[in-house]
């Protein structure tokens, strides 16, 4: 029998090493290790799996930055944002990326604003609606009064995290339906839920499931007059997960953020719009008075008394100074920009999906660079369909339905990004177009069930996933 001439040896082609023919237990931890290449080799071939980051229309993430971006990044992996003692020119990055949102969201004084760092949008929701139970309890226990029943009131529109807080937090979740013909809230729907136990309103700035904006200045109209009128002092918390760093670029008069005077709080994904990679949220406060002290801690033991508002401790500051990089490469000329080529990429397709007569747009407004649309009549195919065939040209593409009460609606959205230029999105419409063409002739006998988007449903999503890789028993 033939000897293994690579057998203990760590040089020789990577490919001719016996690590690429022997199995790698998921379930167990390796009683060996293996040369840095090959490890490096085996995970980098078999995420390869993967579909490509470019072609994701799904995501709202960042799938490209700069090299220069990059490096800054590699550079401060090794940075535990959270030690300000032994980094405090990483912590004064944060500071300033604070107070640069205050004034681009119009904060009365941007030098007032208080707001963190967070790991993504969900956690800058979470923390401000705490913010805002604990100063509704604070007032109510001053005035002697009962702190038993707090009410959140927001759409159907709104991420999951809304409901995860009113249900990890104890907060009665008064939330608005939706409808097959109406997509957001509106003033009229929240008049009828608030109350003096109400907490905080949620309003959204590009909703995930269909790109539009819930009125968010009618909203605030209403609860100034809930205010005169009733003494209700209700904070209007806006999720400005993708669109509040679209809105600032692409619609400057458009009134949404601190300009209007019951908004006490904003999240915005910085990488989403903000146009970093996966890892940086931010909450913004208006000023210190939304932010009870009570809520924000001191720590000493990294040397020195660092204070901290968050669920997270230890995380890297990479994505935090990668965001700091955009504000100074881009500016608001840089940003108006990209954002402007990502708005008329997003109508040219709209524009193009309308012309075929194939397709009926249902954000014809464009709130962010978001094209939702189903199929016109009954082609004798439907969206998943269509979603499954151009994931054969590589293009992911979600197919969806709405929440409940308007769950008979089957949509699809893509989601346009900064490395989504026009000559992509005209073959993506060359492949969307030709799989309708084949479809309709093809008119396929078993009908995909109307199954939910990875962020409807993600256990069921997820899992499908990873048994294509093989790594689950």
């Amino acid at each position: 029998m033939m000897s293994d001439p690579t057998e203990g040896a760590w040089f020789g082609p990577i490919h001719g090493r016996r690590q690429f023919r022997e199995h790698i237990d998921p379930m167990q931890f390796p009683a060996d290790g293996m040369p840095p290449a090959e490890a490096y080799e085996l995970l980098h071939t078999g995420l390869m799996l993967d579909g490509r980051e470019t072609l994701n229309l799904a995501s709202f993430v960042t799938t490209w930055m700069e090299p220069e971006a990059e490096a800054l990044i590699h550079d401060t992996l090794r940075k535990n944002h959270i030690d300000h003692e032994e980094y405090p020119a990483a912590s004064l990055v944060e500071e300033g990326c604070v107070h640069m949102l205050g004034a681009l969201f119009n904060a009365p004084d941007p030098a007032k604003v208080v707001g963190v760092g967070t790991i993504g949008s969900s956690e800058a929701i979470m923390l401000g609606l705490l913010a805002h139970k604990r100063t509704w309890r604070n007032r109510r226990e001053a005035a002697g009064l009962s702190t038993d029943h707090p009410n959140v009131v927001y759409g159907a529109e709104t991420h999951v995290v809304w409901d995860k807080f009113a249900n990890y937090f104890d907060v009665e979740m008064r939330k608005i339906p939706m409808t097959a013909d109406r997509y957001v809230v509106s003033a009229e729907d929240v008049e009828s839920r608030v109350d003096e136990n109400t907490i905080a309103v949620g309003a959204v700035l590009g909703t995930t499931h269909i790109g539009e904006a819930d009125p968010i200045e009618a909203i605030n109209d209403l609860l100034v007059r809930v205010k005169h009128e009733r003494g209700w002092d209700i904070p209007l918390h806006v999720d400005g997960a993708s669109g509040a760093f679209i809105a600032p670029f692409a619609e400057p008069e458009l009134a949404w953020d601190f300009r209007l005077p019951q908004v006490a709080s904003i999240n915005a994904s910085g990488h989403k719009y903000g146009l970093v990679y996966p890892g940086v949220g931010w909450l913004i406060f208006r000023d210190a008075s939304k932010l009870p002290e009570d809520l924000v801690f001191s720590v000493n033991y990294l040397g020195g008394a660092q204070p901290t508002y968050t669920f997270n401790f230890s995380r890297g500051s990479a994505m935090i100074q990668a965001q700091m990089y955009n504000f100074l490469r881009l500016g608001r000329t840089g940003y108006t920009s990209i954002v402007g080529n990502m708005m008329a990429n997003a109508r040219h397709l709209n524009d193009a999906l309308v012309a075929s007569g194939r397709f009926e747009i249902l954000n014809p407004g464009l709130s962010e660079p978001v094209v939702t649309f189903r199929l016109k009549g009954d082609p004798g195919f439907d969206v998943y369909h269509l979603s499954a065939r151009l994931r054969q040209d590589g293009w992911i593409v979600p197919a969806y339905s709405l929440p409940p009460d308007a769950e008979q609606v089957h949509l699809m959205r893509v989601v346009v990004r900064l490395d989504l230029s026009r000559q992509m999105i005209d073959l993506l419409l060359r492949d969307l177009l030709k799989a309708c063409d084949d479809l309709a002739s093809e008119q396929p006998s078993h009908r995909a069930a109307a199954k939910p988007d990875l962020w409807t449903a993600p256990a069921r999503a997820a899992a499908h996933s990873k048994a294509r890789t093989g790594f689950v028993r």
